[in-house]
């Protein structure tokens, strides 16, 4: 019996894909088809698949074509499963020729015609057109309309700021109000200072578009579940921009804590920092700048609040300032107390420390060493070092490519993200509104 092997993705199964297994199983006598395993997929940077592995799988088994149908996992399993299953054919189709001739040592390799005209991506491309306006002042956005461009169906429509001659030389599409963006646009992302946040958002939900907008949404917990309800009664979407929520690595991080790989979580100890000179830049031009608890306090308090919750018990605030005023921090700190552990962040823009992440438990602790907010790898350590764990993720664009493309699937199905829940976002702008209140913090 000739045994021949071949691998896809096969998301939005189609003609083209049908066409391509049948012309493999007519090479022998057994077909074994691989689809990529959704981590697999994201590790290669193919973050626009919409459909889950068990979904893709079922419309293979559908089509009746395979004999088997397997789950491809890992770099380099297709060596081991044509040795595994003693496949005499290895198979794909022509847009991949000569990549895959190092298999010849162990099987013949096949190069099949694809369907002309006929794609997943041109499909996905289709179904969602969403036409993204930019409204905000930093530098960082270069990287968000870079990344832009990674995501099908996503359009930049345009882009609004303050600071014209930091993009016309780049970006094609600057309009002159942001009611001519909002115009232009189906949804908005919104990385303006956190003070024109709400009134940004709001504006934009009012006239009827998505909202991804940077952390924090608010600097108040009222205004922030305000527009959340205005989302509602608008019906579009209102996404919290926190690009570390979007990572792989840390998207598995929380599923393995959740899933009790450590136990009981006892503490989570997050810190964030970043250095800047301030006595190059004179007190006016502060304003321009996020201070340590706006710019960095979120990023910190998602692990916190991901894992522990947000029924915090208590909550003690601390904050260094620049100025006499107190107005702007270069430093804050953060300690909480839950029912059954304690939590704790630091933060400084002007003070630098170790940016690193631990989550410790009763049967081990998870270490993300700095900057663990950009991470590819975790470490998972025990009271025996032979049982440690280390896990590698493929990082794409810092998290900004997997954030638009979640976004995008929030507005296509119109559901709420799960990677950065409502309650957090809401406890999230609560910390911000006590830290604005000075009597509740300790300056030092």
């Amino acid at each position: 019996m000739k045994k021949v092997i071949t691998y896809g993705t096969y998301d939005l199964l189609h003609y083209g894909h049908i066409r391509l297994l049948e012309r493999a199983k007519e090479l022998g006598d057994y077909l074994i088809v691989g689809v990529t395993a959704d981590d697999f997929d994201k590790a290669r940077g193919k973050i626009n698949v919409q459909q889950s592995l068990s979904e893709r799988i079922e419309a293979v088994r559908k089509t009746g074509i395979a004999d088997e149908i397997i789950a491809e996992e890992y770099e380099g399993q297709k060596i081991d499963d044509i040795i595994k299953y003693n496949v005499d054919i290895f198979t794909v189709g022509t847009d991949w020729v000569g990549y895959f001739d190092y298999l010849k040592e162990y099987c013949e390799v096949v190069y099949l015609p694809r369907t002309e005209g006929v794609s997943s991506s041109e499909i996905r491309e289709k179904k969602r057109n969403l036409n993204l306006g930019i409204v905000g002042n930093s530098p960082f956005l270069h990287k968000v309309i870079n990344e832009g461009q990674y995501v099908n169906g996503l359009c930049i429509s345009g882009m609004y700021t303050d600071n014209r001659s930091r993009f016309e030389k780049k970006v094609t599409n600057l309009v002159d109000s942001y009611e001519d963006l909002l115009s232009v646009s189906d949804a908005i992302y919104v990385h303006a200072m956190p003070a024109q946040h709400y009134e940004l958002t709001k504006k934009a939900i009012l006239a009827g578009k998505h909202v991804l907008c940077e952390s924090p949404i608010a600097l108040k917990k009222a205004e922030c579940e305000e527009l959340f309800e205005l989302a509602a009664e608008h019906g579009v979407q209102l996404i919290e921009a926190l690009k570390t929520a979007y990572s792989l690595a840390f998207h598995r991080l929380l599923l393995m804590v959740k899933g009790g790989k450590i136990g009981d979580i006892i503490s989570v100890d997050a810190v964030c920092t970043s250095l800047k000179d301030y006595e190059e830049l004179e007190r006016k031009e502060w304003g321009s700048l996020w201070n340590s608890m706006a710019g960095w306090g979120p990023t910190a308090l998602l692990p916190i609040f991901q894992l522990l919750g947000t029924e915090y018990t208590s909550c003690e605030l601390t904050g260094r300032y620049i100025d006499d005023d107190h107005t702007f921090d270069i430093f804050a700190k953060a300690a909480f107390g839950f029912p059954k552990a304690l939590a704790s962040m630091k933060v400084g823009n002007g003070v630098k420390s170790e940016g690193e992440l631990i989550i410790s438990g009763t049967k081990g602790y998870i270490y993300v060493p700095a900057p663990w907010w950009k991470t590819d790898y975790f470490e998972i350590r025990y009271e025996n070092p032979a049982d440690n764990k280390r896990y590698f993720y493929q990082l794409e664009g810092e998290g900004i490519r997997n954030e638009l493309v979640a976004f995008n699937k929030c507005v296509e199905f119109g559901k709420p993200d799960y990677y950065i829940t409502r309650n957090v976002s809401v406890a999230i702008a609560q910390v911000m509104e006590m830290f604005e209140d000075k009597d509740k913090v300790r300056i030092i």
